[in-house]
């Protein structure tokens, strides 16, 4: 019995399973499309499905460079013991190698994309998430990039090389060599892993975050019981306040606590002969702004338990 396209496509929806792993459970099947389902059940891949409702929180980041390019990956799973697992830490680490190789920033694009041990990132995915056991999910991806100079990776507390919960590039645009901008570029990286900057300049600052900031300085200010142009006065110091304290150029490194970055990376310039630009940044952490759900642990041990 033959088999199409459409059948591979439809025997993947029913069951969340692979594409590659449908095609051969049609041929297996002679192209039996119910059989390939109790097939692929069988081998415990048409359970995927049911795991992708349930949160992932937990996993790694990976980040991976090449000269004046680098790309941060993120990819979840729903408890810390799997971002232990060497499987899923070579599919963290392969995927990110995957994503270096992309013109854009698209999630989908690099689900899409060829996998190096076959089939496409999706498929290497969804086999995963049927032999480990838990939700996963590529997440997102950011890529940097400068014209001549040098992207340096950073990952603080690494569970493994290029792999951890806190990834860090930094992009540096500059004639000078390697060995000024790669100590330069860790440094600027381990601040950034510490401080945690939301933009590289303060007009780069999302504009509902500082209007958000200006009415929690204005209700200050108004509880002051000062004149008018007091209050309004002490609301654009307490905004831009919060501009520098957050915006990366202008934030004071953490080695010294009194020279922000924009006149380190300066200095570091006239001392190398070289002008050098910190063009661009990226700092992933693992989970940020995912919610997660409260669970009572050893309630759901004595639940499975059948303790009541």
């Amino acid at each position: 019995m033959a088999y199409t396209a459409a059948d591979v496509k439809n025997l993947r929806e029913r069951t969340g399973a692979g594409m590659m792993d449908c095609k051969k459970a049609l041929d297996e099947t002679g192209g039996d499309f119910e059989a390939a389902v109790d097939a692929l059940r069988a081998k415990g891949l048409a359970a995927v499905a049911k795991k992708s409702s349930r949160t992932a929180a937990e996993g790694l980041v990976g980040v991976a460079v090449s000269g004046t390019r680098g790309v941060a990956v993120e990819v979840n799973s729903e408890t810390d013991f799997v971002a232990k697992n060497e499987q899923f830490q070579d599919f963290v680490r392969k995927t990110t190698e995957v994503a270096l190789t992309l013109s854009a920033d698209d999630v989908d694009a690099l689900k899409a994309a060829a996998y190096p041990d076959g089939g496409t990132v999706a498929d290497k995915l969804t086999n995963n998430v049927a032999t480990i056991g838990e939700n996963q999910q590529v997440r997102r991806m950011k890529t940097v990039a400068v014209s001549s100079g040098l992207v340096v990776p950073y990952m603080h507390n690494a569970a493994a090389p290029a792999l951890g919960k806190i990834g860090v590039l930094v992009a540096l645009e500059s004639q000078a060599g390697a060995d000024v901008l790669e100590p330069l570029g860790k440094q600027i990286a381990m601040h950034i892993a510490a401080a945690f900057p939301l933009a590289l300049k303060a007009e780069d600052l999302d504009p509902e975050t500082i209007a958000r900031e200006r009415k929690i300085a204005a209700e200050k200010a108004a509880e002051s019981g000062k004149p008018a142009e007091v209050q309004a006065k002490m609301v654009d110091g307490a905004v831009a306040k919060y501009a520098k304290d957050n915006a990366l150029l202008s934030q004071l490194f953490v080695i010294d606590n009194k020279t922000p970055i924009a006149q380190v990376v300066e200095a570091a310039g006239k001392a190398a002969g070289h002008k050098i630009t910190l063009t661009d940044y990226v700092r992933f952490q693992l989970g940020e702004g995912i919610e997660k759900a409260e669970t009572d642990f050893a309630a759901e041990v004595a639940a499975a338990a059948g303790i009541k």
